[in-house]
């Protein structure tokens, strides 16, 4: 039985914590840092819709329901484009994944706001002590989920190449209309050309006055090799 002074207390403190829980629940959610939700009627946000719209027409109409955003080379862009366009999907009514797949420098979670204790995908992919569920954000907007990277790990190419991400990549296919691989710079590592493998199809991101053409050229040579088919390119001046 609760004393005289419990009760008093309780009451004391009663306007209080309603008080916090109601500012508690009028804080609004981190934004993603979207050019399609912070600036959607800038230039950039109508090339991205223009993209979704070709890609809609030309990709998922076809049934293609996974691609990987890749780049030859660091500052290309990849990231940007992989956001945006999943936030532009989303906003489509498209259900729609994003994954970070850039082991090595992982940045999706932090554009996005996830929680510093939220688990990615380099724990999801090192042990079988992580369900999906724990690694999949759903809650950022309607028709969007969000893996985040997780912290780089040792050992990127090989949790990439295992069973345990061939196994999340057929599972995502199966739960969305469509999957975005967000990937690592091919002159730096070959793990976006093992996701690209994955994902089946690529989407290649160059930046304005930066990137070399002989290196989209010999990504797209490589991409093709490992059997990823190369659905466009992307001239990124943003």
């Amino acid at each position: 039985m609760k004393s005289a002074l419990q009760e008093m207390e309780q009451q004391d403190a009663g306007p209080a914590l309603a008080r916090n829980r109601h500012e508690l629940s009028t804080i609004e959610p981190t934004p993603i840092e979207s050019v399609m939700v912070n600036d959607p009627h800038s230039i950039e946000a109508e090339a991205i819709r223009a993209l979704r719209t070709r890609l809609a027409a030309q990709h998922l109409r076809e049934g293609r329901r996974s691609i990987a955003v890749c780049a030859a080379a660091a500052e290309s862009g990849c990231t940007y484009i992989a956001l945006n366009l999943a936030v532009a999907m989303a906003q489509a009514g498209v259900r729609t994944a994003l994954v970070d797949a850039n082991l090595r420098d992982p940045m999706i979670a932090d554009l996005c706001g996830l929680p510093l204790s939220m688990p990615g995908l380099s724990e999801y992919l090192a042990g079988d002590s992580i369900a999906m569920a724990d690694v999949v954000d759903t809650e950022l907007m309607p028709n969007l989920a969000v893996i985040g990277g997780g912290e780089a790990p040792p050992n990127p190419q090989e949790l990439l190449s295992g069973a345990r991400f061939r196994g999340l990549v057929d599972q995502l296919l199966r739960e969305y209309d469509l999957t975005i691989f967000d990937t690592a710079p091919a002159k730096i590592c070959s793990d976006g050309l093992r996701v690209a493998t994955m994902a089946g199809f690529s989407l290649i991101v160059s930046r304005k006055h930066q990137t070399y053409f002989e290196d989209m050229k010999t990504l797209a040579k490589q991409l093709r090799a490992d059997r990823s088919v190369v659905v466009g390119s992307i001239l990124n001046s943003f």
